[in-house]
């Protein structure tokens, strides 16, 4: 559906959809649970063809029994705008635009503060979103998170060139690089690349996705410093078999944010949510709670 959140749909634990006017862009949101529970913010990771549905709505029932749970395309991805031209990387401007429009998010549908949870280059938004508007974060979680100094891994390399050959057969071999047990595909390797390349092979997602990994502009890295300023709750998760982030940026993170806990899961890859969402979500459910 479209419109405003004055429309938003009956609460129950189904994951509903509507795009929403977020300051200056419209982002399509995906909602579930009860807008007069405590507010949990899920901010995806990048990737060609991805989506906050493909990384969250498995999960979103679970947690709308006591939170109500947002997942918006991030501006620049999915059925999202896509400025034109495309934010490119580095920062600021990387993560200044899309945190600005997930604050702008919460305004328009009345959350004043959330708890926040990013995957990869959502959780590279999240930090952002503490050093800028630091009383709209209530706790953070961090999984698999971007934002270290560490240089790209030949995994991540494959996904910041995959229009090179964007091929479904070079989405097939870029998505097994994301979990350490690649049976979990289990036969539907095939069309789940199908369907991403798809929506990969969007004119505006190829765009968002080149200025994103614009080579011209460096990775974006936090110092010792801004970490040691966000004084948050903080759980960072990370797959000790993580080929796209390794898991020394998780240990990075937790080392320097002065309140954070750190969480290794063994055989587990980058799509920790997906991978070993069981664990996963009794870890975050536990942090949130507590």
């Amino acid at each position: 559906m479209t419109g405003t959140v004055a429309q938003t749909p009956a609460v129950d634990h189904e994951v509903c959809s509507q795009d929403v006017q977020a300051g200056a862009h419209r982002l399509r949101v995906h909602t579930c649970g009860d807008p007069a529970n405590p507010a949990v913010l899920f901010i995806h990771g990048s990737g060609p063809g991805v989506s906050a549905p493909s990384n969250w709505a498995h999960l979103m029932p679970s947690f709308a029994e006591s939170y109500y749970c947002i997942a918006p395309d991030v501006l620049g991805f999915g059925d999202s705008d896509h400025p034109d031209p495309a934010p490119t990387g580095g920062m600021p401007e990387y993560t200044d635009l899309r945190a600005r429009s997930l604050l702008a998010l919460l305004d328009a549908l009345g959350v004043a503060k959330a708890h926040f949870v990013g995957n990869s280059m959502g959780g590279m938004i999240t930090l952002r979103v503490a050093q800028i508007e630091p009383d709209r974060i209530d706790k953070m979680i961090l999984m698999g998170s971007g934002g270290a100094p560490i240089p790209p891994s030949a995994d991540l390399m494959k996904l910041i060139t995959f229009y090179q050959d964007p091929s479904p057969e070079a989405m097939a071999d870029l998505l097994v690089r994301f979990v350490d047990d690649t049976g979990l595909f289990a036969g539907k390797l095939a069309e789940i690349a199908r369907t991403r390349v798809a929506l990969a092979t969007r004119d505006d997602v190829r765009r968002s996705h080149l200025a994103t990994f614009n080579p011209e502009h460096g990775p974006v890295k936090y110092t010792e410093d801004e970490l040691a300023a966000i004084g948050h709750q903080a759980l960072v998760l990370h797959g000790r078999e993580d080929r796209m982030l390794p898991v020394a940026a998780g240990y990075y993170l937790a080392e320097n944010l002065p309140n954070a806990r750190l969480h290794v899961l063994p055989h587990a890859g980058h799509w920790i949510q997906i991978e070993r969402a069981a664990d996963f979500t009794a870890q975050a459910k536990l942090f949130l709670a507590d």
